[in-house]
């Protein structure tokens, strides 16, 4: 249930708050007033679309904060407060409890808070989906199952579609994945670092004899006849008989061994070191074998050997093109086969549901001053539909008259007392019901008719409406002013909740047209009392938020 709401610099409004109990409430006000723009800031806090010229003149932004309150089954009370600016320039923020959010993170919590009914909201009535919606809603048809078996169908003909096009291609494709395995396996990799190896190799191979050299002076001076490793020996020994000097000793001694190490290595090096053209050769040509592997697979031997497994693996697959397609073609037959069974079930049970919900609907109908209107829930057949895809409201407002698809019979009024009807079947799990205007176009006692619906929808719902029908105001639990003023040259709309003695006044200004007359308040109590005897004996608002 939504308790509160605060705007600012938004539309005409430069600062408003208003607090909302259960029920149903009305908003009233002049054309023009800004009644609509409560509705767009509720739109917004749930996900609507943010525009430029939301914002006030003379604001840098405008923003909306809403707090709902839903009672779990146990009685647990859950407080959530949702939160949008929106900027003049840049990009709009929103915010859930206090913390950045997404605005699609808005539109997923404000799901299960508010049910949206804008001024061509019940134009959706008119589609083939929305239709099939309300169906299932009314049916309580789960539709997981079926989707799951189209899922599946659609994985298995992607799998085989990835298995190639006709037999040439297939062949033309195998053929050059057999060259691609059969290069790399040749080449017989050594591993991922394989180049870099033999790059070392290359460098001693085509500078032997200068390294040989280098190496042979190197040897000289740490291993000859008074080398660095004698002399370190020798200051070892000289330091060896002073306790005090024990660690500098210690580490001449170990460096003195390690430098004798170091000139027997260098001394094999030395010896080692020989010229080999032929092998110099073989590593040369090895090396351009393996950039080649690279220019074609990779951009390093890692990545050629990781091709080369992939390929392997689609070559395998290619070979085992037909017993593949075998295994998925008979997968796809029992995959098709649960996916009919699946159609058949949901398909029954929507046409089982149709004349179910048909019948309701009309019922409702006729208690909104449509006593001859008849509903046909139209559901495709088992054998050209077999899911029941094919939905369709076909209406009829008169006596006699063939019942025609709602787009083509139904005028702006009776699409609206339609919706209004499935709002009144339909189970509904959102706690707070929004409606702007949903009543226009319609009068007299379809006005009465609208407005008792309404009123005994808020007794099941937190139900908010915008209107213009002194009908609807008065059969409201409460009623919400907008009024518009004009200050040091601007124009400023304000928002309050109006006591009983001002519902009377502003019911009154509706009836009359304008500046309210003791005809017109009279007209007002009276009606206001006659609508009050109504709502008590359809039921009173529950004084708890629902989900």
């Amino acid at each position: 249930m939504l308790t509160e709401l605060a705007l600012e610099n938004l539309g005409v409004i430069d600062r408003a708050s208003v607090t909302f109990g259960p029920g149903f409430t009305v908003v009233t006000g002049e054309t023009g007033a800004g009644k609509t723009m409560l509705v767009e800031a509720i739109a917004l806090v749930v996900g609507g679309r943010a525009e430029a010229h939301m914002v006030r003149p003379g604001a840098a932004e405008a923003r909306v904060e809403a707090r709902f309150v839903t009672v779990a089954a146990d009685g647990t009370e859950t407080e959530t407060v949702l939160c949008r600016v929106v900027a003049r320039e840049g990009r709009s923020r929103a915010y859930v409890d206090g913390r950045m959010a997404t605005v699609g993170q808005l539109a997923e919590i404000g799901a299960d808070l508010v049910d949206m009914h804008g001024q061509h909201s019940h134009q959706r009535l008119l589609g083939t989906a929305a239709q099939r919606a309300a169906l299932d809603r009314h049916a309580g048809i789960v539709l997981d199952a079926l989707r799951a078996a189209r899922e599946r169908v659609t994985q298995i003909d992607a799998s085989l579609a990835a298995l190639g096009g006709d037999e040439r291609s297939r062949a033309r494709e195998i053929d050059l994945l057999r060259f691609q395995v059969a290069e790399i396996d040749d080449a017989a990799l050594a591993g991922p670092d394989e180049d870099q190896v033999l790059e070392r190799e290359e460098d001693l191979l085509a500078g032997a004899a200068v390294f040989r050299e280098v190496l042979w002076a190197a040897t000289e001076l740490l291993g000859g006849d008074g080398g660095g490793a004698e002399a370190v020996a020798r200051a070892a020994r000289l330091l060896a008989p002073h306790q005090g000097l024990n660690e500098l000793s210690a580490r001449l001694a170990a460096l003195s061994a390690e430098t004798s190490d170091v000139a027997s290595e260098l001394r094999h090096a030395a010896e080692s070191a020989e010229e080999n053209p032929e092998r110099l050769a073989q590593v040369r040509a090895r090396r351009n074998l393996l950039r080649d592997l690279c220019r074609k697979y990779g951009d390093s031997l890692g990545e050629v050997i990781a091709y080369g497994r992939t390929a392997a693996a689609r070559l395998a697959e290619m070979e085992g093109y037909e017993e593949r397609v075998a295994a998925l073609s008979a997968e796809r037959a029992s995959a098709l086969a649960d996916l009919a069974r699946e159609q058949l079930v949901v398909g029954d049970a929507r046409r089982a549901a149709a004349t179910g919900l048909a019948a309701a609907v009309a019922e409702v109908l006729r208690g909104l001053a449509l006593p001859h209107a008849s509903l046909v829930v139209s559901v495709g057949d088992r054998e050209s539909d077999p899911a029941g895809e094919a939905v369709t409201f076909l209406f009829s407002a008169n006596p006699g008259s063939d019942p025609l698809p709602l787009a083509k019979v139904a005028s702006g009024g009776e699409l609206a007392r339609t919706m209004l009807a499935l709002r009144l079947v339909l189970s509904d799990e959102q706690g707070t019901m929004v409606f702007d205007e949903v009543d226009a176009g319609i009068g007299g006692s379809a006005a009465v008719a609208v407005a008792s619906a309404l009123s005994e929808l808020g007794t099941r719902h937190q139900v908010l409406a915008v209107t213009h029908l002194p009908q609807v105001a008065a059969s409201a639990h409460t009623q919400v002013s907008v009024e518009k003023k004009v200050r040091a040259g601007s124009t400023v709309a304000t928002v309050r909740v109006l006591g009983a003695d001002e519902r009377v006044g502003e019911i009154a200004r509706m009836l009359s047209g304008g500046v309210a007359d003791d005809s017109a308040t009279a007209h007002a109590r009276d009606l206001m009392e006659q609508l009050s005897r109504r709502g008590k004996s359809a039921g009173r608002p529950k004084g708890k938020p629902r989900r």
